[in-house]
């Protein structure tokens, strides 16, 4: 007997109602949809709250409603573009050109905005580079495990940019949740069954203690900082927001406030590393696989950076490197889930859903439909983007790397920024394979 699923049908994980949807149609007017009755499942709060927050109402990933747009209000605006400064990433970039492949002296000039961060990302992205560095001298070539090393510099990044001078504490709470993270990733096929966070068993067992010693270095580290002075950086708008935030949602106690700035911490550190991380990984992994393609995006890069000092209008005009990064998110969404539950019963299209469903959207699904994306949609061709994303495929809303809708990635122009001067910097410096 052989069954085949539709493009939208129904499915229990466990005993919550699932409706998994690839109909792009669909999909679209789910990414349309700004009604707040359509929001992110509650099952994300129970199953992994040691990792999102312990409270479904006080963080950007889990909150619903009025609550949610406020915490958008909140973190949003960080990273809109304008304030991602691409001039202040490109002179870390280039400070560390001058410093591992002896360019004249350049001296880093950021502005108020993210003064103080820039001379921190200096030091991780030379760091890392210096040790590739140092492993190829005498030798000419080494084996570097890539993607270590990429996930490590994103949350030094994030590190230094969430907790500012006290970003060595940082990277010890940074260790502890991606040790958290590790756990609670086993435990995936179990969601939303009733109960099984609370059992004590050994795996529980480990992630009840290491929530407890994270929350706990966190309010150390707040401490610190409102003993001392204030810092512009994310834990200092978290902070702000708190006091803020007390009267609309009765954070005016002191258990409440903490918990607020403590869950919010937590998801800047899930989402704010591993998104750049993996789809650095990923992307220098397929130019190590398609050397052709390795070739013309380094062709690029050095016609455009002929004195090897590259600036904003020179990173716009990277056409090819861009069509990698962007075929790269294809291939390899950092995000495998667009997830949304019914808060209240809703008609989308022609569809009733129950209060209670929740919307299971497969990214990888959509960006490797051959009715979307072509005969070769499961290979490497970033010449699909060479007329931009609209032009990649026949329905754009069908590529969704950073998500759909309202609740798209507040930090995709960021992300992209990175992507794109991780792969210049290491095209410039070395070739590989």
């Amino acid at each position: 007997m052989r069954l085949v699923a539709g493009p939208i049908y129904m499915y229990y994980p466990g005993h919550m109602p699932v409706l998994l949807i690839t109909d792009v149609e669909m999909v679209k007017e789910i990414g349309l949809c700004t009604s707040l009755n359509l929001g992110k499942p509650s099952y994300l709060s129970k199953d992994k709250k040691a990792l999102l927050g312990q409270e479904k109402k006080l963080t950007l990933l889990t909150s619903n409603g009025l609550i949610w747009a406020y915490q958008r209000k909140i973190i949003a605006p960080e990273f809109y573009l304008d304030k991602v400064k691409v001039n202040l990433l490109l002179k870390i970039v280039i400070s560390t050109f001058h410093q591992l492949c002896m360019f004249s002296s350049h001296t880093c000039s950021p502005n108020s905005i993210l003064k103080g961060m820039v001379s921190l990302m200096v030091d991780s992205t030379t760091s890392m580079l210096s040790s590739w560095e140092s492993l190829i001298d005498g030798r000419g070539v080494a084996d570097i495990r890539v993607d270590d090393d990429l996930r490590s510099l994103s949350a030094d990044i994030i590190s230094r940019a969430c907790f500012g001078s006290n970003y060595s504490k940082g990277r010890q709470i940074f260790s502890k949740i991606r040790t958290l993270q590790v756990i609670l990733s086993k435990g995936g096929l179990h969601i939303g069954l009733p109960g099984l966070i609370y059992i004590p068993t050994k795996s529980n067992r480990e992630i009840w203690r290491l929530e407890k010693e994270i929350d706990s270095m966190i309010l150390k580290v707040v401490k610190e900082r409102i003993e001392t002075t204030q810092e512009k950086d994310l834990l200092q708008m978290i902070l702000d927001a708190a006091k803020t935030y007390g009267d609309e949602d009765k954070l005016s106690t002191n258990v409440a406030a903490d918990r607020f700035i403590i869950d919010n911490c937590k998801t800047i550190y899930f989402a704010g590393h591993e998104t750049t991380a993996t789809a650095a990984s990923m992307a220098l992994v397929l130019l190590a696989a398609y050397l052709d393609w390795q070739a013309r995006a380094r062709a690029e890069v050095l016609e455009t950076c002929s004195d090897g000092v590259p600036d904003a209008d020179m990173l716009r005009r990277m056409k090819m490197l861009t069509m990698v990064v962007q075929e790269t998110l294809r291939l390899y969404p950092p995000g495998t889930f667009v997830v949304r539950e019914a808060l209240q019963d809703m008609k989308i299209r022609d569809l009733v859903i129950p209060r209670g469903v929740s919307f299971w959207v497969p990214i990888p699904v959509l960006h490797q439909d051959p009715e979307l994306w072509g005969p070769d949609a499961h290979q490497f061709n970033p010449e699909r983007f060479s007329h931009g994303t609209a032009g990649a495929c026949k329905n754009p809303q069908a590529y969704m790397p950073f998500g759909v809708g309202p609740r798209v990635c507040v930090g995709q122009h960021l992300a992209m920024i990175e992507l794109k001067l991780i792969s210049e910097w290491i095209l410039q410096i070395a070739s590989f394979s």
